[in-house]
């Protein structure tokens, strides 16, 4: 299996690069077994970064139905010839794009649980994109808080995005998720924006709360910054994450392909 041939090397303060050199994307996760190996690998890293695939859209696209079934956000510009895939840019903008940290389509009943981006134009500077360990958010909080809201649940509301008929513009979520694969909780939030209310609590209240958990998780001593290099392909896992795009002194255009991958039925 090729799997067990990977090497992932640590990236710092979390996530993992895969392998010294380049992996053939279309051997990984060709069997049941493989896409267990993936996923719970994903899953543990937050994170995991491959380098060098210089695939098409196609391929990228057979990579994620290998990992799990594919899921569209409402309201995204979808690649062309790949309806699969939407695309994240900044060409033609006057002013940056908006980022702040958040996790993918919370606010539906069933959130994707990994998003990838393959590079397609990286601009000469800056594009980064940022990464909270949210097991490491729910780790580090005190004891006192996790009693307090053990239990609770956070209402995700759709924001900033083009509502369709009959779209799904909002859910509880708990707060404090258990991982189905690793088994860690982590710290499930998105921007504040998003996260209207906490159940058991008054609104005030509850966005305040929401407010400092957020601040929490995002601090910069815990965050991993990918730079992005021709060829990346990155997918994270939105159980365990927030991310956000650096859009700060962007020289160029920035091109990525994303799509979103819901939970698979199997798990590692």
């Amino acid at each position: 299996m090729i799997e067990a041939s990977l090497e992932f090397q640590a990236l710092s303060p979390f996530g993992a690069e895969v392998g010294k050199a380049p992996v053939d994307i279309d051997t990984v996760a060709t069997t049941t077994s493989g896409g267990d190996f993936l996923r719970g690998a994903i899953a543990r890293h937050g994170v995991v970064v491959f380098r060098q695939q210089w695939i098409d859209d196609n391929t990228f696209v057979a990579f994620l139905n290998r990992i799990g079934p594919l899921t569209f956000t409402a309201g995204e510009t979808p690649v062309l010839h790949c309806p699969d895939l939407n695309i994240v840019s900044n060409v033609g903008r006057t002013t940056p794009p908006k980022s702040v940290f958040h996790t993918d389509t919370s606010y539906v009943a069933q959130p994707p649980a990994f998003t990838a981006l393959r590079a397609v134009t990286l601009p000469s500077k800056g594009g980064g994109t940022l990464f909270s360990d949210q097991y490491r958010g729910y780790d580090t909080l005190p004891a006192p808080v996790k009693e307090k809201l053990d239990g609770a649940k956070v209402l995700h509301v759709a924001s900033g995005v083009a509502q369709d008929q009959g779209q799904e513009l909002q859910r509880w979520h708990p707060l404090f998720q258990r991982h189905p694969i690793t088994g860690r909780t982590a710290l499930f939030l998105s921007t504040p924006a998003r996260c209207q209310a906490i159940s058991g609590l008054p609104v005030e209240t509850a966005q305040r709360v929401i407010r400092l958990l957020y601040r929490h998780s995002i601090r910069p001593s815990g965050l991993y910054r990918h730079a992005w290099q021709p060829g990346d392909l990155v997918i994270w896992d939105n159980r365990c994450t927030m991310h956000r795009a650096d859009h700060a002194d962007v020289r160029g255009d920035r091109v990525l392909h994303r799509g979103l991958v819901l939970p698979s039925v199997s798990t590692a």
